[in-house]
């Protein structure tokens, strides 16, 4: 059963990402976009800083992270 998406900011994807494992890249966390990188699976995601995500961005996002919506609602 899939859970519904749900709406957040670009710093709490940010925030979400940062405890399924990825780190902030050095310099690359200022501006329109966040750039995360995971050290285990060497996967790059860049996080729109924007209030809200968009719903297919998002989506998209926690696809690359390789969660499912579910694991990433229970990161928030």
């Amino acid at each position: 059963m899939s859970s519904h998406l749900p709406v957040v900011s670009g710093g709490e994807a940010v925030k979400a990402f940062i405890k399924a494992g990825f780190t902030l890249l050095p310099g690359r966390g200022k501006g329109s976009h966040i750039v995360l990188h995971h050290p285990a699976t060497n996967k790059l995601l860049t996080v729109p800083n924007h209030r809200p995500v968009r719903r297919g961005t998002l989506r998209s996002l926690i696809r690359e992270a390789g969660l499912t919506v579910d694991q990433f609602r229970e990161l928030l």
